[in-house]
């Protein structure tokens, strides 16, 4: 899809397929009625890369890849991961807040000219519920049964969320309010969430 036409839309839904030892997702549009629309992005996380590395492409054929994310260190958990168009060049970053996350996560995006949107998790019970869950015996092999919510604000202004569905796959529906924000960065940190999240 166009970047023009990209930036038309407010609500994407995202939803992580299946399989061994990869990552994958799809990014549709959501319909005004609330159903999937067309597919906008399908991403995969880079098998055996020394740095975490996404490509997302334009369907799941994978013949464009029009951006992308790759961590800026090999093992840091707060490194940056740098968010860039099908030619390479940056257009934003992310980065994970390691202090304020060993409560709840926190996560930071920043798009040039606007600045800053800090995102953390919306239930503060949840979030440390879920790091209890990590430390029960065999827990790591059942699915965590709580979804998560992360709302990510500019100040005091809510600019997009992303809201995890309960379910056995990981779906989530992301709400852009800011029509500033570039939905390439929106949708490359919703990936990031779910793909980085245990990091």
């Amino acid at each position: 899809m166009e970047i023009e036409k990209l930036q038309q839309h407010s609500r994407f839904l995202v939803r992580q397929r299946v399989r061994l030892m990869v990552n994958q997702y799809e990014v549709h549009v959501e319909n005004t009625d609330g159903s999937e629309g067309g597919m906008v992005a399908f991403a995969q996380q880079k098998r055996m890369a020394f740095k975490e590395q996404v490509t997302l492409y334009s369907d799941d054929s994978k013949s464009y890849a029009f951006m992308g994310f790759k961590a800026r260190k090999r093992i840091d958990l707060a490194s940056a991961y740098d968010i860039t168009d099908a030619a390479g060049q940056p257009i934003g970053v992310f980065r994970k807040d390691f202090k304020k996350s060993l409560l709840a996560s926190t996560w930071h995006l920043e798009q040039p000219g606007l600045g800053v949107a800090t995102g953390s998790e919306r239930n503060k019970f949840v979030a440390i519920l879920r790091r209890v869950w990590d430390v029960i015996p065999y827990a790591e092999s059942l699915p965590f049964a709580w979804p998560y919510h992360f709302d990510f604000y500019a100040g005091d202004q809510i600019v997009f969320s992303v809201e995890k569905k309960f379910g056995f796959r990981d779906r989530y529906l992301v709400d852009i309010k800011d029509s500033r924000l570039d939905r390439r960065l929106v949708i490359a940190q919703a990936v990031g969430l779910d793909a980085l999240q245990s990091r």
